[in-house]
């Protein structure tokens, strides 16, 4: 079982270390989300040295483009895209369910690449072999993430993702036996906004042979708390929880981690920066605005990264305005900088006993409120 060290609790929050074969994770954290094995606009040397502890691929987009063989001939994922820190892919179950006319049966899901549109064929099994081909420490299981809002479609996608992971835990296990170096294996909470049902999804999750848990299908802050609440009292305590997708608002680290979450990932922050939408103490600022045009101070004056020591807004200006590629590259290292810091900072302090203290500062100077 993957080993997970619970250093320090305040409540539901806690900062502990997860241990995988590619190093240690001190938790809370941030994962980088490399989709398609990059960080869009940033190499890997840039997301270590902006300390970024682990990234998460997208399992959806490498079947596509290149090819999980490809990466397992590369000697995994790790050495293809030169990361040698623990790596992480989620299922791609939520890109699948997204596409149009995806057809959806019991053994699993076809569906047509938006790339091409070749079809492809994805199951709990397939995505267990594609995910161990790509060779990453930790696995999220295949899971139904349901368009419905209504109870009863909700309810009927949970189910499956029950069924679903049986079979993934079965296939991981049968996978696990011939490898020398270890591959973990997380369940997907589901259930939507339905409070009884991730009570179900987190009992039935609970109760499996499994290294950790993902929670997804959790788009929105609003209501947020409460369904962490509920569904990180049921979770182990000793086995570290996922928020899947999730990060881009302050403040939904804050929640996330004040109920129980230890890790988080979520393509906004980059995303946002490459629009010119970035982040400051005193909240986003978007820096395509004419009021920058001859700001010469930095984005923030305490800020280490590389775009704030060394740029001004009025640079960062001028770079977007023209379209400049550069613009995105500093933009993104600032956004994930900031993001991963954050979280740092907010273990910092739990660690100190003072987590309502800086989590009241932070906010209500972020949201100005």
């Amino acid at each position: 079982m993957l080993k997970f060290d619970i250093i320090h609790r305040d409540g539901l929050a806690r900062t502990g270390i997860i241990h995988t074969p590619h190093g240690d994770i001190k938790t809370p954290a941030f994962i980088g989300a490399a989709t398609r094995a990059t960080v869009k606009a940033l190499t890997m040397k840039q997301m270590k040295e902006l300390d970024s502890q682990a990234i998460l691929a997208n399992t959806y987009h490498l079947v596509l483009r290149p090819g999980t063989e490809l990466i397992e001939e590369a000697g995994g994922l790790a050495k293809f895209c030169s990361w040698n820190k623990p790596t992480f892919t989620d299922s791609g179950g939520f890109q699948i369910f997204s596409l149009p006319d995806v057809k959806i049966t019991e053994d699993g899901v076809k569906f047509k690449s938006h790339i091409d549109g070749r079809t492809f064929e994805m199951t709990p099994e397939s995505s267990m072999q594609a995910q161990w081909s790509i060779g990453a420490d930790i696995h999220m299981a295949f899971d139904h993430l349901a368009k419905s809002e209504s109870h009863e479609g909700m309810e009927e996608a949970m189910h499956r993702t029950h069924r679903w992971l049986d079979r993934c835990i079965k296939e991981h296990q049968r996978l696990a036996e011939p490898h020398q170096s270890m591959q973990y294996l997380y369940a997907v909470v589901q259930g939507g906004t339905f409070n009884d049902l991730r009570v179900e999804s987190a009992k039935y999750c609970a109760a499996q042979p499994v290294d950790g848990f993902g929670i997804g299908g959790v788009f929105t802050a609003k209501g947020m708390d409460e369904m962490l609440k509920t569904v990180n009292k049921i979770l182990p305590e000793d086995k570290p929880r996922h928020l899947l997708g999730m990060g881009q608002e302050p403040i939904d680290l804050f929640i996330g981690i004040e109920y129980g979450c230890d890790t988080f990932d979520c393509v906004g922050p980059t995303r946002m920066a490459r629009n010119g939408s970035l982040y400051t103490k005193d909240g986003r600022i978007n820096i395509k605005n004419a009021k920058y045009t001859h700001d010469f101070t930095p984005l923030e004056l305490d800020c280490d990264c590389e775009c704030c020591k060394n740029y001004t807004r009025a640079y960062l200006h001028h770079l977007f305005k023209t379209d400049e590629i550069t613009a995105k590259v500093l933009a993104s290292i600032h956004n994930e900088y900031f993001v991963v810091h954050l979280v740092d900072m907010i273990r910092e302090s739990l660690l100190a006993d003072k987590f309502e203290e800086y989590k009241e500062e932070f906010l209500s100077k972020y949201y100005n409120c």
